[in-house]
């Protein structure tokens, strides 16, 4: 296995850092791995190794303004919500130029915030699309402790922590991680909206009812974040695709739980073996 990074253009000609992991042999598959909000593409290192190993070249990736080592300082970014969901489109244009290049499908892998990107794929050829732990944002649907406390933290918090530091300090205030001010305030608008992103932009309804990738949405019920409702609620945004649900029962594995970002540590790669290769487009 190898690992070469890349940079390449978004909608507007802003830079998204990258890195591919690419297998030693032929490839059989090409994977894009887009992450949840606040979580770095070095998070997805592990599971991109082990599928590269297996003959995927696998591309993780960056959001704008997200990691101060690669963009700069984060109270610099004028990111927005939005914004990270076109990094996402520009992100699977590049996977489908290896992809064609190699003669081989190409798959989503989106976790949380990652898979929900999938709405503005609709004109990049995708072949398959898995979403880990990916429902909708609005906090009508989220797990009990995420209703409790989130209009706080939007609408108190949030907001006051941007205004005297320019981002979301989210590491030192232990919710979250840290994030660009203006993608904090976007999406905190949203999660508070039953309609989520279609709250401050419908017409995507449209672009969103074009998906016809097949989608594998992988859920857990110990997942600290998100309900199995949130899921089936965010389904319907896809219209036009066949949408599996698939529980994963840690008990079933082996394993004491596996929570929203569990999935993708390496001491759950028993759920990769078991779970993910079979859905991967090859």
């Amino acid at each position: 296995m190898i690992t070469e990074d890349t940079r390449f253009p978004a909608e507007d000609g802003e830079p998204v850092a990258g890195l591919w992991f690419l297998p030693d042999g032929d490839v059989v598959g090409v994977v894009a791995i887009a992450p949840a909000m606040a979580m770095p593409m070095r998070f997805y290192r592990h599971t991109a190794a082990w599928l590269a190993e297996r003959g995927f070249a696998v591309l993780t990736f960056s959001y704008r303004g997200s990691e101060p080592e690669l963009y700069g300082p984060m109270r610099d970014s004028a990111a927005t919500a939005l914004d990270w969901y076109h990094d996402a489109e520009a992100a699977a244009v590049h996977a489908r130029d290896r992809a064609d290049a190699v003669g081989a499908p190409l798959t989503w892998l989106g976790h949380s915030f990652g898979g929900q990107s999938l709405g503005f794929l609709s004109d990049v050829g995708v072949d398959r699309c898995v979403m880990v732990a990916s429902g909708t944002g609005w906090r009508g649907k989220a797990a009990p402790m995420i209703k409790t406390w989130s209009p706080l933290l939007w609408r108190v918090i949030a907001p006051a922590a941007v205004a005297v530091l320019g981002y979301y300090p989210g590491r030192w205030l232990r919710i979250l991680d840290d994030l660009p001010g203006g993608v904090m305030r976007q999406w905190g608008r949203w999660c508070l909206h039953p309609d989520y992103l279609f709250s401050e932009l419908p017409e995507l309804r449209d672009r969103f009812a074009k998906v016809e990738t097949p989608v594998s949405a992988l859920w857990t019920a110990d997942d600290e974040l998100i309900t199995p409702d949130s899921i089936r609620y965010w389904s319907r945004e896809f219209p036009g695709t066949e949408f599996e649900l698939v529980e994963m029962r840690a008990a079933d594995h082996g394993l004491s739980r596996i929570g929203h970002s569990g999935f993708f540590r390496p001491k759950r790669a028993i759920l990769w073996e078991r779970l993910l290769l079979p859905r991967l487009a090859r």
